[in-house]
Protein backbone atom coordinates (compact mmCIF):
# COMPACT_ATOMS: atom_id res chain seq x y z
CA UNK A 1 0.00 0.00 0.00
CA UNK A 2 1.10 3.50 -1.13
CA UNK A 3 1.74 5.50 1.80
CA UNK A 4 0.85 9.33 2.10
CA UNK A 5 3.48 11.66 0.59
CA UNK A 6 4.61 13.53 3.39
CA UNK A 7 4.37 17.68 3.54
CA UNK A 8 8.26 19.50 3.87
CA UNK A 9 7.20 22.56 5.71
CA UNK A 10 10.13 25.18 7.07
CA UNK A 11 11.80 24.70 10.24
CA UNK A 12 11.09 27.58 11.87
CA UNK A 13 8.20 30.41 11.82
CA UNK A 14 8.74 33.93 9.81
CA UNK A 15 5.61 35.91 10.19
CA UNK A 16 1.98 36.16 10.08
CA UNK A 17 -0.07 37.36 7.48
CA UNK A 18 -3.78 39.18 8.15
CA UNK A 19 -7.07 38.49 6.63
CA UNK A 20 -9.72 40.90 6.20
CA UNK A 21 -13.22 38.87 6.77
CA UNK A 22 -15.63 38.99 4.13
CA UNK A 23 -19.15 39.78 4.11
CA UNK A 24 -21.50 36.53 3.71
CA UNK A 25 -20.75 33.34 4.25
CA UNK A 26 -20.11 32.29 0.69
CA UNK A 27 -17.78 35.31 0.29
CA UNK A 28 -15.63 34.05 3.83
CA UNK A 29 -15.65 30.89 2.10
CA UNK A 30 -13.61 32.17 -1.13
CA UNK A 31 -11.56 34.73 0.85
CA UNK A 32 -8.00 34.88 -0.15
CA UNK A 33 -4.60 36.31 1.86
CA UNK A 34 -3.50 39.95 1.95
CA UNK A 35 -0.70 40.68 0.13
CA UNK A 36 2.81 40.17 1.38
CA UNK A 37 2.03 36.92 3.33
CA UNK A 38 5.22 34.58 4.17
CA UNK A 39 5.38 30.94 4.68
CA UNK A 40 2.40 28.59 4.53
CA UNK A 41 3.12 27.36 8.01
CA UNK A 42 2.23 30.56 10.01
CA UNK A 43 -0.21 32.93 7.76
CA UNK A 44 -3.32 33.71 9.27
CA UNK A 45 -6.53 33.01 7.67
CA UNK A 46 -10.15 34.65 7.94
CA UNK A 47 -12.68 34.63 10.48
CA UNK A 48 -15.54 33.16 9.56
CA UNK A 49 -18.73 35.18 10.11
CA UNK A 50 -22.49 34.02 11.61
CA UNK A 51 -24.80 32.90 9.30
CA UNK A 52 -27.38 35.94 9.82
CA UNK A 53 -30.69 33.57 9.58
CA UNK A 54 -29.10 30.88 11.92
CA UNK A 55 -30.96 27.63 12.50
CA UNK A 56 -31.67 26.64 16.40
CA UNK A 57 -28.76 24.88 17.98
CA UNK A 58 -30.16 21.80 19.34
CA UNK A 59 -29.28 19.62 22.34
CA UNK A 60 -27.12 16.30 21.22
CA UNK A 61 -26.88 13.50 23.46
CA UNK A 62 -23.80 11.70 23.05
CA UNK A 63 -23.53 9.11 20.26
CA UNK A 64 -19.75 8.67 19.87
CA UNK A 65 -17.85 5.29 20.99
CA UNK A 66 -15.31 6.21 23.92
CA UNK A 67 -12.27 5.77 23.32
CA UNK A 68 -10.69 2.43 23.91
CA UNK A 69 -8.96 2.50 27.31
CA UNK A 70 -10.78 5.93 27.96
CA UNK A 71 -13.89 7.13 29.17
CA UNK A 72 -13.55 9.90 26.97
CA UNK A 73 -15.14 10.55 23.46
CA UNK A 74 -13.74 12.49 20.89
CA UNK A 75 -15.44 15.90 21.94
CA UNK A 76 -19.05 17.03 22.85
CA UNK A 77 -21.86 15.55 20.37
CA UNK A 78 -22.03 19.08 19.36
CA UNK A 79 -18.86 19.62 18.14
CA UNK A 80 -18.89 20.70 14.16
CA UNK A 81 -16.68 17.33 13.61
CA UNK A 82 -20.13 15.57 14.73
CA UNK A 83 -22.11 17.79 12.56
CA UNK A 84 -24.49 16.52 9.86
CA UNK A 85 -24.05 18.18 6.61
CA UNK A 86 -26.61 15.31 4.30
CA UNK A 87 -28.29 18.46 3.70
CA UNK A 88 -26.13 21.17 3.35
CA UNK A 89 -26.21 23.00 0.02
CA UNK A 90 -23.06 22.38 -2.03
CA UNK A 91 -20.54 24.86 -1.85
CA UNK A 92 -20.71 27.30 -5.39
CA UNK A 93 -16.38 26.43 -5.84
CA UNK A 94 -17.36 22.50 -5.76
CA UNK A 95 -16.98 21.75 -9.35
CA UNK A 96 -13.57 23.84 -8.80
CA UNK A 97 -12.63 22.15 -5.99
CA UNK A 98 -12.94 19.03 -7.10
CA UNK A 99 -11.12 19.84 -10.44
CA UNK A 100 -8.08 21.15 -8.67
CA UNK A 101 -7.66 17.89 -7.28
CA UNK A 102 -8.17 15.78 -9.78
CA UNK A 103 -11.39 14.29 -8.47
CA UNK A 104 -12.53 12.58 -12.26
CA UNK A 105 -9.24 10.44 -12.06
CA UNK A 106 -8.31 9.67 -8.62
CA UNK A 107 -9.88 7.40 -6.14
CA UNK A 108 -9.39 7.32 -2.22
CA UNK A 109 -7.09 6.63 -0.37
CA UNK A 110 -6.94 5.03 2.62
CA UNK A 111 -3.65 6.14 4.19
CA UNK A 112 -3.87 3.24 6.91
CA UNK A 113 -4.13 -0.53 7.67
CA UNK A 114 -1.10 -3.07 6.87
CA UNK A 115 2.12 -1.89 5.96
CA UNK A 116 3.30 -5.41 4.45
CA UNK A 117 6.69 -4.87 5.90
CA UNK A 118 7.30 -1.70 4.79
CA UNK A 119 7.37 -0.38 8.04
CA UNK A 120 7.64 -2.01 11.23
CA UNK A 121 3.68 -0.59 12.22
CA UNK A 122 0.58 -0.36 10.54
CA UNK A 123 0.00 2.60 8.47
CA UNK A 124 -2.07 4.94 10.30
CA UNK A 125 -2.11 7.28 12.88
CA UNK A 126 -1.16 5.46 16.45
CA UNK A 127 -2.93 6.66 19.58
CA UNK A 128 -1.36 6.53 23.11
CA UNK A 129 -3.58 6.15 26.25
CA UNK A 130 -1.78 7.07 29.30
CA UNK A 131 -3.58 6.19 32.25
CA UNK A 132 -1.20 7.71 35.38
CA UNK A 133 -2.24 10.29 38.05
CA UNK A 134 1.50 11.73 37.39
CA UNK A 135 1.07 15.35 35.55
CA UNK A 136 3.09 15.42 32.12
CA UNK A 137 6.68 15.90 32.82
CA UNK A 138 8.12 16.53 29.44
CA UNK A 139 9.01 20.28 28.38
CA UNK A 140 9.02 20.12 24.21
CA UNK A 141 10.69 22.05 22.43
CA UNK A 142 8.98 23.72 19.43
CA UNK A 143 10.13 24.63 15.94
CA UNK A 144 6.65 26.92 16.03
CA UNK A 145 6.95 27.85 19.60
CA UNK A 146 4.97 30.72 19.14
CA UNK A 147 1.87 28.85 17.63
CA UNK A 148 2.45 25.74 20.13
CA UNK A 149 1.22 25.17 23.09
CA UNK A 150 4.25 25.66 25.62
CA UNK A 151 3.24 23.29 28.33
CA UNK A 152 4.56 19.96 29.70
CA UNK A 153 3.15 16.70 27.72
CA UNK A 154 3.06 13.08 28.97
CA UNK A 155 5.46 11.75 25.88
CA UNK A 156 7.73 8.71 26.88
CA UNK A 157 9.40 6.15 25.55
CA UNK A 158 6.09 4.33 25.10
CA UNK A 159 5.05 7.44 22.84
CA UNK A 160 3.63 5.37 19.97
CA UNK A 161 4.97 7.90 16.58
CA UNK A 162 3.50 7.59 13.14
CA UNK A 163 5.06 5.17 11.58
CA UNK A 164 7.59 4.10 14.17
CA UNK A 165 10.53 5.40 16.00
CA UNK A 166 12.85 5.53 13.04
CA UNK A 167 10.11 6.94 10.43
CA UNK A 168 10.57 10.08 8.58
CA UNK A 169 7.14 11.81 7.32
CA UNK A 170 5.12 13.51 9.62
CA UNK A 171 5.49 12.08 12.75
CA UNK A 172 2.54 12.62 14.64
CA UNK A 173 1.68 11.37 18.11
CA UNK A 174 -1.71 11.60 19.62
CA UNK A 175 -1.54 11.24 23.59
CA UNK A 176 -5.03 10.86 25.42
CA UNK A 177 -4.43 11.46 29.35
CA UNK A 178 -7.20 9.00 30.20
CA UNK A 179 -8.12 10.45 33.91
CA UNK A 180 -8.31 13.81 32.55
CA UNK A 181 -9.59 13.52 28.79
CA UNK A 182 -6.86 16.04 28.27
CA UNK A 183 -5.41 15.65 23.98
CA UNK A 184 -1.99 16.00 23.26
CA UNK A 185 -0.90 15.95 19.81
CA UNK A 186 2.40 16.50 18.47
CA UNK A 187 4.22 17.18 14.57
CA UNK A 188 7.30 16.24 13.53
CA UNK A 189 8.06 14.65 17.03
CA UNK A 190 11.68 13.53 18.23
CA UNK A 191 13.62 12.55 21.43
CA UNK A 192 16.81 13.78 20.91
CA UNK A 193 19.81 14.04 22.81
CA UNK A 194 18.73 16.94 24.25
CA UNK A 195 15.14 16.04 24.82
CA UNK A 196 11.62 16.15 23.32
CA UNK A 197 11.40 18.20 20.07
CA UNK A 198 8.33 18.70 17.64
CA UNK A 199 7.72 21.21 14.67
CA UNK A 200 4.58 21.89 16.66
CA UNK A 201 1.94 20.81 19.50
CA UNK A 202 -1.35 21.56 20.62
CA UNK A 203 -3.63 20.21 23.39
CA UNK A 204 -7.50 19.65 23.94
CA UNK A 205 -9.63 19.23 26.40
CA UNK A 206 -12.25 16.67 24.95
CA UNK A 207 -14.83 18.05 27.20
CA UNK A 208 -14.92 21.33 25.22
CA UNK A 209 -15.48 22.91 21.96
CA UNK A 210 -12.72 25.65 22.87
CA UNK A 211 -10.80 26.50 19.33
CA UNK A 212 -7.25 27.11 18.81
CA UNK A 213 -6.37 30.91 18.75
CA UNK A 214 -7.39 32.58 14.68
CA UNK A 215 -4.48 31.71 12.79
CA UNK A 216 -2.55 29.48 14.80
CA UNK A 217 -1.28 26.30 13.62
CA UNK A 218 -1.44 22.99 15.65
CA UNK A 219 -0.32 19.49 15.23
CA UNK A 220 -2.16 19.80 11.71
CA UNK A 221 -1.59 22.62 8.98
CA UNK A 222 -5.11 23.27 9.60
CA UNK A 223 -4.95 24.08 13.12
CA UNK A 224 -7.73 21.67 14.18
CA UNK A 225 -7.37 18.49 16.47
CA UNK A 226 -6.13 15.09 14.69
CA UNK A 227 -7.89 12.52 16.78
CA UNK A 228 -11.73 13.22 15.81
CA UNK A 229 -11.03 12.96 11.95
CA UNK A 230 -9.21 9.41 12.13
CA UNK A 231 -11.31 6.00 11.61
CA UNK A 232 -10.77 4.04 14.10
CA UNK A 233 -11.53 -0.01 14.05
CA UNK A 234 -13.57 0.14 17.16
CA UNK A 235 -16.26 1.92 15.66
CA UNK A 236 -16.23 -0.15 12.34
CA UNK A 237 -16.58 -3.03 14.69
CA UNK A 238 -19.38 -1.07 16.18
CA UNK A 239 -21.35 -0.61 13.22
CA UNK A 240 -21.39 3.48 13.67
CA UNK A 241 -18.89 6.55 12.62
CA UNK A 242 -20.25 9.60 13.81
CA UNK A 243 -17.66 12.13 12.88
CA UNK A 244 -16.08 14.10 9.80
CA UNK A 245 -12.94 12.32 8.46
CA UNK A 246 -9.32 14.61 7.77
CA UNK A 247 -7.94 14.06 4.01
CA UNK A 248 -5.70 15.98 2.28
CA UNK A 249 -5.64 17.53 -0.81
CA UNK A 250 -1.80 18.26 -2.92
CA UNK A 251 -2.81 22.27 -2.84
CA UNK A 252 -5.08 24.31 -0.87
CA UNK A 253 -5.70 28.07 -0.68
CA UNK A 254 -4.10 30.19 1.32
CA UNK A 255 -7.04 30.93 3.83
CA UNK A 256 -9.50 28.54 6.12
CA UNK A 257 -12.71 27.86 6.95
CA UNK A 258 -14.27 27.47 10.17
CA UNK A 259 -13.75 25.71 12.45
CA UNK A 260 -10.21 25.08 11.01
CA UNK A 261 -7.87 27.94 12.62
CA UNK A 262 -4.89 28.03 9.92
CA UNK A 263 -3.71 28.50 6.21
CA UNK A 264 -0.69 26.56 4.87
CA UNK A 265 -1.91 27.51 0.81
CA UNK A 266 0.21 28.10 -2.14
CA UNK A 267 -1.90 30.01 -3.71
CA UNK A 268 -4.54 32.35 -3.83
CA UNK A 269 -6.92 31.03 -6.10
CA UNK A 270 -10.74 30.64 -4.93
CA UNK A 271 -10.49 27.52 -7.41
CA UNK A 272 -8.58 25.72 -4.96
CA UNK A 273 -10.07 24.23 -1.51
CA UNK A 274 -9.12 26.41 1.91
CA UNK A 275 -8.00 24.48 5.12
CA UNK A 276 -11.54 23.45 6.71
CA UNK A 277 -13.54 22.88 3.25
CA UNK A 278 -15.77 19.87 3.49
CA UNK A 279 -16.87 17.79 1.13
CA UNK A 280 -19.32 14.81 1.36
CA UNK A 281 -20.16 11.21 -0.91
CA UNK A 282 -23.38 12.61 -2.74
CA UNK A 283 -26.52 10.85 -1.50
CA UNK A 284 -26.57 9.30 -5.37
CA UNK A 285 -23.86 7.34 -4.63
CA UNK A 286 -24.61 3.29 -4.63
CA UNK A 287 -22.69 1.94 -1.84
CA UNK A 288 -25.13 -1.03 -2.25
CA UNK A 289 -22.23 -3.23 -3.53
CA UNK A 290 -19.95 -3.16 -0.86
CA UNK A 291 -19.11 -5.03 2.47
CA UNK A 292 -21.12 -4.16 5.36
CA UNK A 293 -17.94 -2.96 7.27
CA UNK A 294 -17.01 -0.37 3.66
CA UNK A 295 -20.82 0.74 3.62
CA UNK A 296 -20.41 2.02 7.60
CA UNK A 297 -17.61 4.48 6.65
CA UNK A 298 -19.25 5.45 2.99
CA UNK A 299 -22.20 6.20 5.39
CA UNK A 300 -20.22 8.31 7.51
CA UNK A 301 -18.35 10.08 4.59
CA UNK A 302 -22.43 10.68 3.15
CA UNK A 303 -23.51 12.25 6.78
CA UNK A 304 -20.49 13.64 7.96
CA UNK A 305 -18.39 14.11 5.07
CA UNK A 306 -14.36 14.78 4.88
CA UNK A 307 -12.51 17.52 6.35
CA UNK A 308 -9.46 18.86 4.24
CA UNK A 309 -6.56 19.49 7.13
CA UNK A 310 -3.49 19.44 5.85
CA UNK A 311 -1.49 19.08 2.12
CA UNK A 312 -0.31 16.50 1.30
CA UNK A 313 -1.59 13.19 -1.88
CA UNK A 314 -5.17 14.09 -2.82
CA UNK A 315 -7.67 12.37 -1.09
CA UNK A 316 -5.75 10.53 0.79
CA UNK A 317 -7.75 9.99 4.31
CA UNK A 318 -6.67 9.11 7.76
CA UNK A 319 -7.35 6.39 10.37
CA UNK A 320 -5.67 4.71 13.18
CA UNK A 321 -2.44 2.43 13.01
CA UNK A 322 -4.12 -0.73 14.09
CA UNK A 323 -3.09 -3.98 13.73
CA UNK A 324 -6.63 -5.15 12.96
CA UNK A 325 -7.80 -3.68 9.80
CA UNK A 326 -7.76 -6.13 7.30
CA UNK A 327 -6.35 -5.25 3.95
CA UNK A 328 -9.99 -6.41 2.34
CA UNK A 329 -11.75 -3.18 3.71
CA UNK A 330 -8.58 -1.54 2.76
CA UNK A 331 -8.86 -2.33 -0.97
CA UNK A 332 -12.51 -1.97 -1.14
CA UNK A 333 -12.00 1.46 -0.50
CA UNK A 334 -9.44 2.13 -2.54
CA UNK A 335 -12.30 1.86 -5.48
CA UNK A 336 -14.52 4.25 -4.14
CA UNK A 337 -13.86 7.59 -6.94
CA UNK A 338 -12.95 11.01 -6.08
CA UNK A 339 -15.75 12.45 -8.12
CA UNK A 340 -18.62 11.19 -6.69
CA UNK A 341 -17.84 13.80 -3.80
CA UNK A 342 -19.44 17.28 -3.43
CA UNK A 343 -18.09 20.46 -1.46
CA UNK A 344 -20.53 21.81 0.93
CA UNK A 345 -21.26 25.05 2.70
CA UNK A 346 -21.14 24.77 5.43
CA UNK A 347 -21.13 28.05 6.93
CA UNK A 348 -24.19 27.56 8.43
CA UNK A 349 -23.10 25.01 11.13
CA UNK A 350 -21.25 27.95 12.79
CA UNK A 351 -22.19 29.59 16.28
CA UNK A 352 -19.57 31.58 16.75
CA UNK A 353 -16.21 32.25 15.75
CA UNK A 354 -14.32 30.35 18.52
CA UNK A 355 -16.19 27.88 19.30
CA UNK A 356 -16.61 24.34 17.37
CA UNK A 357 -20.53 24.15 18.52
CA UNK A 358 -22.31 23.57 15.84
CA UNK A 359 -25.96 23.96 14.74
CA UNK A 360 -27.81 21.07 13.91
Amino acid sequence: MDHMTPVRRPAVAVGVAVFVAAATPVAAAMAVATPGAHSPREAQGPTAVVNPQPRVIQPSAPTSKRIPGTKCRAFPASNAWHADISALPVHPRSAQWLASTDADNTNLHPDFGPSFGEQPVPYGIPITVVKSKKKPSKKVRFGYADESDNVRYPLSRKTKIEGGWNAGGDRHAIVIRSKTCKLYETWDTHLTGSGWYAGSGAVWSLKSNKLRPAGWTSADAAGLPILPGLLRWDEITSGKVDHAIRFTVSETQNSYLWPARHRAGSTDSAAVPPMGARFRLKSSFNISGYSARAQIVLRAMKQYGLVVADNGSNWFFQGTSDTRWPDGIISELKNVPANGFEAVDASDLQVTANSALARR
